[in-house]
């Protein structure tokens, strides 16, 4: 059953990355994962956002791959979301920002991924268990979001640690997230071999 309100977790400033970015595996983990999403760009600030006003903060959108080193996240005491989540490079997001006017309905936009060019998600955003307004007023009510704040809103089924056998990213393996009106983020995965 889906939870009655959403999950919400941090990545670190150090995971951001860009289209083309190479994401770097660590030897940290051994069970890397992808998660297509959209992407939110808070563009004016505010604090407990009443849902009926959320959209007066978005200033745009983008397409994101919220990685995610499964072992760490689900398999560590307390579950180590933070961790898991924050890797450096994990959160890869663009191509570009797609501004809230050129996007008549983020909430009906199809959203796919594809790993060395075979789809492994394909859905759309009216999908979401949680819309933006709720996810906007959900967070802006613990905390103040500010212009530049992003939001990654949550993945399609899909994930490669839900497949049997699970399909976990390796070196040489390319990511392509497409969400219509907003482009494509690629990214190619290497191992990461610094000391």
């Amino acid at each position: 059953e889906p939870p009655d309100r959403p999950v919400i977790f941090n990545k670190f400033p150090t995971t951001v990355g860009a289209n083309g970015d190479p994401v770097l595996l660590p030897p940290e983990s051994t069970k890397v994962d992808y998660e297509a999403e959209l992407v939110v760009v808070i563009g004016k600030a505010g604090r407990r956002i009443p849902r009926s006003r959320a959209m007066e903060h978005v200033a745009g959108y983008c397409v994101g791959n919220d990685v995610s080193a499964r072992d760490w996240q689900l398999e560590t005491p307390a579950t180590q979301w933070l961790l898991g989540k924050s890797f450096d490079g994990f959160a890869p997001f663009g191509p570009a920002m797609t501004t809230a006017d050129e996007i008549a309905d983020p909430g009906n936009l199809s959203i796919s991924l594809r790993l060395n060019g075979q789809t492994m998600q394909e859905s759309n955003t009216s999908q979401l268990i949680f819309p933006i307004e709720k996810l906007i007023e959900y967070i802006s009510s613990v905390a103040t979001l500010k212009p530049g704040d992003v939001i990654f809103t949550g993945t399609p089924p899909g994930v490669g640690i839900a497949r049997k056998p699970p399909v976990l990213l390796k070196p040489g393996d390319v990511t392509e997230v497409e969400i219509q009106g907003l482009g494509i983020l690629r990214n190619p995965f290497v191992a990461d071999e610094q000391a």
